[in-house]
């Protein structure tokens, strides 16, 4: 086999550069949160504030580490990075643990976001006091985590999905290996009960009263269904997406996998990705009735 060539390296060099450049926009972003008087930029609007207001900046030390992600710090204090969602493999899960371990004892300054979750654990951005690393943005950018909203609403620092996109144009960690298509229903299929990130085009939409479904496979194939509920619908109705929007559009969805006549799984607001196209204009009432069948 040949050396790798000077194209090879300079691609390489470039990918790494947006890795970097996306990662300082993430801790800057979270730095101008935690700045009185300065408000953080967000991409869109959000129905629910309190999620992912950054309260008091405070320097804490890495004294542990938990199962799925847990930060233990030395005041006592439990702390899950904001806006990332653990890997369910276990491959992927080992490397993540290793490589906070290897931050233990550092320095952060943690930046709490809205309300502690379930476990009682805060929510927070954790930056490294020597330099200018994030703890979510560095997981992420390994290919080791993904951004996600997890339990709220909407995902409080979007920036994180700049740093998953470089990571995933690099094929690193989990992205090793393509995504699964959103008309395969075996490989689908195999992967339920997990989190899953799926690209396909959306080729029917049906509105009903309580939930829309976006269906990614013609009627009788076996195929992706993510279904969206009434008030998530509303959410993203006001983001500018509608099913005149949507319908033929190719798109990234993610969420826990199901199976129930099929593949299913439930979007959250932040939870499709339009690749491809510049943005339609709403469609007028006319194309939206024709659409809600």
């Amino acid at each position: 086999m040949g050396g790798i060539t000077g194209w090879e390296r300079q691609r390489s060099a470039a990918a790494a550069r947006v890795v970097r450049a996306a990662v300082r926009a993430v801790v800057l972003t979270a730095s101008l949160a935690a700045t009185p008087g300065v408000l953080p930029v967000r991409a869109a609007p959000r129905t629910s504030l309190s999620e992912c207001i950054a309260g008091p900046a405070r320097v804490e030390v890495i004294a542990g580490i938990g199962p799925r992600g847990e930060i233990r710090l030395a005041s006592g204090v439990r702390a899950v990075p904001d806006s990332l969602r653990w890997p369910d493999a276990p491959e992927a899960a080992s490397a993540a643990q290793a490589w906070l371990e290897a931050r233990l004892g550092a320095r952060v300054t943690m930046i709490p976001r809205g309300q502690p979750d379930r476990w009682d654990r805060v929510r927070a951005d954790l930056l490294i006091a020597e330099g200018e690393e994030d703890l979510a943005g560095g997981l992420i950018g390994a290919g080791l985590a993904v951004a996600d909203a997890n339990e709220a609403d909407s995902l409080c620092r979007p920036a994180l999905r700049l740093v998953e996109a470089a990571a995933r144009a690099r094929r690193l960690g989990l992205w090793r290996a393509p995504l699964p298509g959103a008309q395969d229903g075996p490989a689908l299929r195999a992967k339920a009960g997990h989190f899953v990130v799926v690209e396909g085009r959306i080729r029917h939409i049906g509105e009903r009263g309580a939930r829309t479904y976006l269906d990614f496979a013609a009627r009788g194939t076996d195929g992706l269904t993510v279904t969206v509920s009434k008030r998530t619908w509303r959410m993203m109705r006001a983001r500018g997406l509608s099913a005149a929007s949507l319908e033929d559009r190719r798109v990234r969805v993610r969420g826990l996998l199901e199976v129930r006549r099929g593949p299913t799984l439930e979007a959250a607001v932040d939870g499709i990705e339009v690749l491809d196209e510049a943005d339609r204009p709403e469609a007028g009432p006319d194309r939206e009735r024709e659409l809600r069948r």
